[in-house]
């Protein structure tokens, strides 16, 4: 009996030793590209929403990875008003993860009419998304 009781101990520790007793884990990139506890590339979202800071916003999901603005009048230009979304595409950190839409209107006789947006906005408020997104990358990898 006293040899049953002295493997059961040795068994019991055995398991218990191997239920996290030790305290080495991976290690973890903080700055890896793909960086989602939101649903969505965080360098990405977080750039998203500086680079519109500027802008009201309508809707932000970060499950989703959805930004939408308000109308926003630029007081240099009163007689136009744009509208941005800005749709975060993928987990990673890369230029297609990205997409920006915009809907501009200009003021005719008191109405706001549709009026074309020039592609080159579109492209320059995404590599600015991308530029900052990278940079908080960086950041990230510095610390």
């Amino acid at each position: 009996m006293r040899l049953n009781g002295f493997a059961l101990m040795m068994v019991s520790g055995l398991a218990l030793a191997g239920c996290g007793g030790g305290k080495e884990r991976p290690a973890t990139d903080l700055a890896a590209s793909q960086v989602t506890t939101i649903g969505v590339n965080s360098y990405l979202w977080r750039a998203s929403l500086d680079a519109l800071s500027f802008m009201p916003l309508v809707q932000t999901d970060s499950a989703g990875g959805v930004i939408v603005t308000d109308w926003y009048v630029n007081p240099n230009t009163p007689g136009e008003r744009m509208k941005l979304t800005v749709s975060i595409l993928d987990q990673d950190l890369r230029a297609d993860a990205l997409r920006v839409a915009a809907a501009r209107e200009v003021n005719q006789n008191g109405q706001w009419v549709s009026a074309a947006t020039k592609a080159a906005t579109v492209q320059k408020l995404e590599a600015i998304i991308l530029t900052k997104a990278r940079d908080l990358r960086r950041s990230a990898i510095a610390e």
